[in-house]
């Protein structure tokens, strides 16, 4: 193989794709000392992705996988998370035949500089990720990784970094945005697969209710699910929420997750509920299109929405829980989550630059049924 292939897209117009080439040594010979060479096996398409797209610029998103704009275009390179296999290595301590979790662009193979190795992995040490959260330049062993089985990467690929947002989530709201841990949890795009691992996880803790917000066309799926409390429809908002605040004689503690990034929705949200809402999150933009800056939100009524970025928060909790106690307590939650799914969630296999981008354009328009994961192959 003589090149690597890779789907960008239009930063500032997401359904604008393009197939590019680059023509390199995709051997031994290719690499520099230290270097070595990942081939993507296979990546999640999910909402995500079209959320890192979303705050691409803002987040620095766009910088892990730099893309050729010599041209002058804005071309970007999505980040998706996957498995990879060694094939081709300069670096010492790392093998041939290695396979790893971890970012990725999608492409057909990657170019990384590994460094920080123990017996779990190594991290990417190239000069232009280094600014960024370490959480997204680790690179896992499948043989050291404790969450990995062979028969159930599809399902690691979907979700696992899903329920890290989720897990952080749900540890991050009932310990700041809760008082005393009890009050009521409403989270947009419902029917996403983060906001499912959030309320799942919410839901299990004691005196707390958890309300998710969605399309008229998703609201029989999320009722399905079990997880939520209470559900309500985008349509008609207003008088919905009214409805959870009136006749209440001492008022409770209220957060808001936003995973849509939907200004209006989030305008809605703020206006009824006002001094009673807590806390208010920006996780995601699964609203792509109705997606406006909604962080300085200075005339929003309630708290000014922030951003949730997990990163930060697993670093800080491996730190003050220990490697060893935060893994458990992922694992734990992990294991319980990944097989509730299995109860309801449809994997899509694609396969091809045609069909993955296809996949891509299904996904940015909204048009993939929830209850379905793509896992895609270039």
């Amino acid at each position: 193989e003589k090149s690597i292939t890779t789907l960008e897209v239009d930063r500032h117009h997401l359904e604008t794709t393009r197939l590019w080439v680059d023509d390199v040594d995709t051997t031994r010979a290719g690499l520099k000392p230290g270097e070595v060479l990942l081939r993507v096996e296979g990546f999640a398409l999910t909402s995500n992705n079209i959320t890192y797209a979303v705050f691409g610029e803002g987040m620095k998103y766009w910088d892990f996988f730099p893309a050729d704009n010599d041209t002058g275009q804005s071309w970007g390179r999505i980040p998706v998370w996957g498995f990879a296999d060694v094939v081709a290595s300069q670096c010492s301590g790392v093998n041939e035949g290695d396979r790893v979790y971890g970012y990725l662009p999608m492409s057909s193979h990657l170019v990384v500089l590994p460094g920080r190795l123990d017996t779990r992995g190594w991290t990417d040490m190239s000069p232009h990720r280094s600014a960024m959260a370490s959480a997204y330049n680790r690179y896992v062993l499948t043989t050291s990784d404790p969450v990995y089985r062979p028969d159930r990467e599809a399902e690691q690929m979907i979700l696992w970094p899903l329920f890290m947002t989720s897990f952080m989530i749900d540890d991050f709201v009932a310990t700041s945005g809760l008082k005393s841990g009890s009050g009521t949890v409403v989270i947009s795009s419902a029917s996403s697969k983060t906001a499912i691992g959030t309320a799942h996880l919410l839901g299990r803790r004691p005196n707390t209710r958890v309300i998710g917000l969605t399309s008229v066309a998703n609201e029989e799926f999320v009722r399905s699910l079990g997880c939520y409390h209470v559900v309500m429809t985008y349509d008609g908002l207003d008088e919905q929420l009214a409805q959870l605040i009136t006749g209440t004689t001492s008022p409770e503690a209220i957060a808001y997750v936003d995973i849509a990034g939907n200004q209006t929705v989030t305008r809605s949200v703020h206006t009824v509920l006002g001094e009673q809402l807590n806390q208010s999150l920006i996780v995601g933009g699964t609203h792509w299109d109705a997606t406006a800056d909604i962080s300085a939100g200075s005339d929003l009524p309630g708290p000014k929405p922030e951003f949730f970025f997990a990163p930060t928060l697993i670093a800080q909790r491996t730190k003050e829980w220990g490697r060893d106690e935060f893994d458990a307590r992922v694992g734990s939650g992990w294991e319980t989550w990944v097989e509730w799914c299995g109860s309801w969630m449809v994997i899509d296999q694609t396969q091809g630059i045609e069909d993955v981008t296809v996949a891509y354009h299904n996904l940015l328009a909204g048009a993939v049924d929830p209850r379905h994961g793509v896992v895609a192959r270039l």
